[in-house]
């Protein structure tokens, strides 16, 4: 009979305190698991709805003195002739090192036209694509398709009296209406959208646009060198980050984090306590059994390693079951959290991790009750006889 079949042994008579030993650390465990699983699925879900937040780089012309206001330029009642961005030049944008970071190119052109006796601004757009992009867009009716459809904003359908289905005639030419988008509160509310082509022919810019946004994926991607990227290989324009969301919604998970691993710290102490407390009861209880190892000449390091051998079987269980558990909670917390883009993540180094920490805080948590137990005097086993 070894050192390890006398602790598994001790374990199998004494299940009740096995269970105890488990539960404490389990808790503890799968606290942690819980909060750094939900922490890391809940970055992932705010990586997956940048694209909802629209563009983050925007792509201007080095112009200014201009009045009408729309993504960081202004127009007036002048065209934006000079320092227009040519269309063809935009191809260069992915031949960026960053290139795999970006999820979406929309260019955009931009003019004041005449509604009758309004004059409102006038948006051309890749229907195709900045539909996808602004999903926070919500259309009564539907997007547009051809190149004859607009869609209007809530505002400007109010002031010129529009409805679906209607034509508009801008500058002598019809266009139909499919959609009017609902308020937003922005300068979107005052447009009128027409698919890029069309709008170019319409404000004789063909083959120029006013303005580009660039949505970059960028959960882990250097959205600065991809500022400075694009800059390089179109030196005419202005480009500049849109990170204010960004920022905050990632200090928020960071801030999110750090109080996760606080709460986690309070939890594994007092995990650690519970083993403290009960190893000390086992080895109080144990003493004549302790004390006769000794009298058969059993020295200090068996009864410490008698002792840790133990605490590591129960540990090594407890940071098994708490991983297991902590992901079957975030489970069941993660769809109330993130609800449209839930994605558990099953990590080995948090497996790892979860496994190593109940290992090291049971077994530190054990240490004095082992090293208690190794002085014991075997006399006393005599006395209990």
């Amino acid at each position: 009979m070894n050192l390890r079949t006398i602790a598994f042994n001790n374990l199998r008579r004494r299940r009740a305190r096995l269970v105890f030993l488990v539960a404490g650390l389990l808790i503890g465990v799968a606290t942690v698991v819980t909060l750094l699983s939900l922490t890391e699925s809940l970055t992932m879900e705010a990586e997956h709805k940048l694209d909802t937040y629209g563009a983050n780089i925007l792509i201007t012309p080095r112009s200014d003195e201009l009045s009408l206001a729309y993504g960081g330029i202004t127009l007036g009642a002048v065209s934006v002739d000079a320092h227009e961005i040519r269309q063809r030049d935009l191809v260069r944008i992915f031949d960026i090192p960053n290139a795999r970071n970006i999820a979406a190119v929309t260019p955009k052109v931009l003019g004041a036209v005449e509604v009758g006796a309004a004059r409102v601004l006038l948006m051309g757009v890749n229907q195709e694509v900045e539909f996808q992009v602004k999903r926070w867009w919500s259309v009564d009716g539907r997007p547009l398709v051809a190149d004859d459809e607009m869609v209007a904003g809530s505002a400007v359908a109010r002031r010129l009296g529009l409805a679906m289905g209607e034509p508009v005639v801008v500058d002598g030419r019809s266009f139909t209406l499919t959609g009017i988008l609902r308020e937003t509160g922005s300068q979107d509310d005052h447009l009128l959208i027409g698919s890029l082509p069309a709008v170019q022919a319409l404000l004789g810019k063909e083959g120029l646009v006013s303005l580009v946004e660039v949505s970059a994926l960028c959960g882990d991607c250097p959205v600065e060198d991809m500022v400075n990227q694009i800059a390089v290989v179109l030196p005419d324009v202005k480009v500049s980050a849109i990170q204010q969301v960004v920022k905050t919604r990632m200090h928020a998970l960071d801030q999110f984090r750090t109080f996760s691993l606080g709460v986690g710290v309070v939890v594994i102490l007092i995990g650690a306590l519970v083993v403290f407390v009960t190893m000390m009861g086992s080895v109080n209880e144990r003493t004549r059994e302790i004390g006769i190892f000794r009298a058969l000449g059993f020295r200090r390091g068996h009864v410490v390693g008698l002792i840790l051998m133990e605490a590591s079987a129960v540990s090594l269980l407890a940071g098994l079951l708490g991983f297991l558990a902590g992901m079957g909670a975030t489970r069941l917390i993660l769809p109330f959290l993130a609800e449209e883009h839930p994605h558990l993540v099953w990590s080995l180094p948090l497996a790892g991790g979860a496994i190593l920490l109940a290992l090291v805080v049971g077994a530190l948590a054990s240490f004095y009750p082992a090293l208690h137990a190794s002085r014991m005097d075997p006399t006393e086993a005599l006395r209990a006889l």
